[in-house]
């Protein structure tokens, strides 16, 4: 919904790798696109358009800081947009830190900020949790390297990654993925009633 003189208030889809982000997200686009402005997920564009994936620590921290300055150049465009009330984000920056190949500090340094300035640009966290592999956990995702175990582990430093958050929804994996997503949804739908109203 753009309405001038407000300023755009950021609420984060996050998760680990198979959590149900992508299916949710085209769900609300199809819902509440009129309400709400969607920003892309960062790492997919940059990894889809052909940046390097590779396991030397200086390829890794490029690709995070990469990640990094293009999800706040998104993010900045909407603010500069001036009429923009409500964004979700596949991801917000913090999720970088969870991908991040050496110690939390020199995360904030490199970037050059804090976890307070970053935990503050979102009004709202909802973290979908990565199903095991008995529960669902699929391949389906083009951009997705990692298995079943990897996954949960990238999960659980994210989930640590947005600690502290005031306002963080964690969604669990279900044996129902339509029943997960249905959650996700009135989190959503909530939260966008809360700032647009």
């Amino acid at each position: 919904m753009d309405t001038p003189g407000r300023r755009c208030k950021f609420i984060v889809l996050t998760g680990g790798p198979g959590a149900g982000k992508t299916a949710t997200l085209e769900v609300v686009r199809k819902k509440f696109l009129e309400r709400i402005a969607i920003v892309p997920e960062a790492a997919s564009v940059i990894f889809g358009s052909g940046f390097w994936r590779r396991e030397e620590v200086c390829m890794q921290k490029a690709a995070q800081r990469a990640i990094y300055h293009l999800q706040r150049e998104m993010e900045a465009a909407l603010e500069e947009k001036g009429n923009t009330v409500a964004a979700l984000c596949d991801r917000g920056t913090i999720d970088g830190l969870a991908y991040w190949p050496d110690v939390e500090e020199s995360f904030w340094r490199e970037l050059q900020t804090t976890r307070k300035a970053e935990l503050e640009r979102y009004t709202t966290v909802i973290h979908l949790r990565t199903p095991s592999i008995g529960r669902g956990y699929n391949h389906d995702n083009p951009i997705r390297i990692e298995n079943a175990r990897e996954a949960a582990q990238i999960d659980a430093r994210i989930l640590k990654a947005w600690d502290g958050h005031p306002n963080r929804i964690i969604i669990d994996s279900t044996d129902n993925f339509l029943e997960k997503i249905a959650k996700a949804l009135d989190a959503i739908k909530n939260q966008i009633v809360q700032i647009v109203g």
